[in-house]
């Protein structure tokens, strides 16, 4: 089966290249008549494209991080939308579209009313005025030893200068690298549409995600990150770092996926 990929250079691009070998890289800068071009005879399309999220968000930064998602995807479906045929859409979003210290499956109707939830809900706007079949996956945090949150934590924890972030009560939904790219084929394989939640089924606080991941490397981890000096550092964007977001993926698990790496201890040994 061919595929396009946009985002195709990053971390869960590079995976999911070396997942589907037939495929074409569509950059964010192709004009339309590029696009519809390496859409010839494409059987999936997955929209990955964004600026990294962990960085100070200035004006001018969330314009990037605005323009990288939402009018990226805008292109894309208009170029999907002048073909013939039907292509199925399978588009990122991001868990940080639900408000923070609340559970939420894919049936919760609330939406965060800060930037991350806002820009989110505009992602996932453009993605489903494609006319033929979209799913929607909401990525939680992405663990993998290469990229995403785990490499930035790696170096310290390794040091032996890692720590809890504040009182390290804040709850994690996230997935490993391996169980998302599975996730992405399962829906593509299945023909699956809709809004789905890629997280493991079993959201950790931030000092279990501590305590596992001291334990997988034999390293100490007892120096906290004081909120404050999140703040100091990334402003606004410490949100995603020191948020609370408790998200279950009850739409791939009613649909027969089964995660390989479910609990935290058994995805950091895996990975690490």
């Amino acid at each position: 089966m061919k595929i396009a990929l946009t985002g195709a250079r990053g971390f869960t691009g590079t995976r999911l290249r070396a997942l589907f070998p037939n495929h074409v890289i569509i950059d964010r800068n192709d004009p339309p008549g590029v696009i519809m071009q390496k859409l010839h005879g494409v059987k999936a399309v997955i929209n990955l494209a964004g600026a990294p999220i962990i960085r100070r968000w200035t004006r001018r930064y969330r314009k990037v991080l605005w323009e990288s998602r939402v009018n990226t995807t805008a292109r894309l479906v208009s170029a999907m939308n002048s073909m013939e045929g039907e292509c199925h859409l399978v588009s990122a979003s991001a868990t940080g579209i639900y408000p923070c210290n609340m559970a939420c499956d894919e049936s919760c109707s609330h939406r965060a009313d800060d930037f991350l939830g806002r820009l989110a809900g505009a992602w996932e706007q453009e993605a489903v005025k494609y006319r033929g079949k979209v799913s929607v996956m909401r990525f939680g945090v992405v663990l993998g030893p290469e990229g995403g949150a785990l490499a930035k934590m790696l170096p310290l924890f390794r040091a032996g200068l890692g720590g809890v972030i504040g009182n390290g009560q804040m709850i994690t939904s996230w997935i490993d690298i391996d169980d998302l790219t599975r996730a992405v084929s399962f829906v593509i394989e299945k023909g699956a549409t809709g809004t789905f939640n890629a997280v493991s089924p079993e959201p950790v606080t931030n000092a279990d995600f501590t305590r596992q991941l001291a334990r997988v490397l034999r390293r100490p981890a007892v120096l906290p990150v004081p909120l404050f000096l999140l703040r100091l550092v990334y402003g606004e964007a410490a949100s995603v770092l020191a948020g609370s977001w408790e998200v279950y993926p009850a739409r791939l698990l009613e649909a027969g996926f089964r995660f390989r790496y479910p609990e935290i201890a058994a995805s950091l040994e895996h990975l690490l």
